[in-house]
């Protein structure tokens, strides 16, 4: 199902601004805890602006794949430090550019959505027809129940389901933009990240459909990833899968850069990995309700330092 692509609203484009100022200052090292209060203050007043900064924070993540005009125009400017290249680019896609980077219509898609949550919040709903949806951190859904079908449009982010059962037999599918899922029965759940999706089957059987590709049937104990390209190479659930909503991140010799993106949806601000350590391997289990305590237990654990530029600019280092 493909994403709306729609004009933003002059709030829209307020709350990307002002995004942008924050993040120059914030991520320039000198702002001082009264700034840094004003800022959770803005943040915290409107959903608009949470959604705002968490796009400026995928902005930071998307320097090196922009698009190559837009590129030139931002990082050609001589002597311009991290932080002023981050504020030029924030300005342009404030400006009008807002498509070319792939911040698409995501602020108004979560803000019209049905049910969405913000940085570090997941709930449980109960679905029209009993079943049971959990929502993870930033992410936002559509419930579309009418007569033929029982339909949630995840737009971005992570869901969990257990379906009810339905006198109308209605199918009970769930979209993404990558591909669709058909449940049979089932508990499972879906991502919708920008990299692809994927889903993992706790009970039953779901069929999934991406691009070219065959629909597969999925059993219990089995998850996939799906994308523009088709559907990925089956593999069997472990430990980690669907841990989120137990409060944990869980890693199995997983690379630290890969732990440290993910981690970084349950918090505020910008949390990265130095590309130094980006390889090591982690195993372990991480609190998502305390993003502060997760790290402290890499640090504890781990061959790495934790260092903050503030608060909100948080780095993961080789101990030095």
């Amino acid at each position: 199902m493909g994403r709306q692509r729609v004009t933003p609203t002059p709030a829209q484009r307020e709350a990307i601004r002002a995004a942008a100022r924050w993040y120059a200052r914030l991520a320039s090292g000198t702002a001082d805890a009264h700034e840094q209060a004003r800022w959770q203050q803005w943040h915290d007043s409107d959903p608009l602006h949470q959604l705002a900064w968490q796009r400026m924070q995928a902005v930071s993540d998307s320097l090196g794949r922009v698009p190559g005009q837009l590129a030139a125009t931002t990082l050609l400017a001589a002597g311009q430090s991290r932080r002023q290249v981050l504020y030029g680019l924030a300005c342009l896609l404030g400006g009008g550019t807002l498509a070319t980077l792939g911040w698409r219509s995501d602020l108004g898609l979560a803000l019209r959505a049905s049910h969405h949550t913000a940085v570090g919040e997941r709930r449980t709903f109960t679905l029209p027809d009993g079943s049971q949806l959990t929502l993870d951190t930033d992410s936002a859904v559509d419930v579309r129940f009418d007569k033929r079908q029982r339909l949630l449009v995840l737009h971005h982010g992570q869901l969990a389901v257990s379906t009810g059962s339905d006198p109308a037999a209605r199918p009970f599918l769930v979209d993404t933009r990558f591909g669709q899922v058909l449940a049979l029965g089932t508990r499972f759940t879906v991502s919708a990240l920008d990299q692809g999706s994927e889903v993992a089957v706790l009970e039953k059987a779901v069929q999934v459909s991406a691009g070219t590709s065959r629909p597969l049937r999925l059993e219990a104990g089995q998850r996939v990833a799906f994308g523009a390209t088709g559907i990925g190479q089956v593999r069997d659930n472990d430990a980690s899968v669907g841990a989120w909503q137990d409060g944990s991140l869980i890693a199995i010799e997983q690379p630290l850069g890969e732990l440290i993106a993910q981690l970084s949806r349950y918090r505020p601000g910008v949390l990265q990995c130095d590309p130094a350590v980006a390889d090591l391997k982690i195993s372990g289990a991480f609190p998502i309700s305390d993003t502060d305590l997760a790290l402290a237990a890499l640090q504890s654990a781990f061959a790495v330092d934790v260092r903050r530029r503030t608060r909100y600019w948080v780095t993961v280092t080789a101990r030095g």
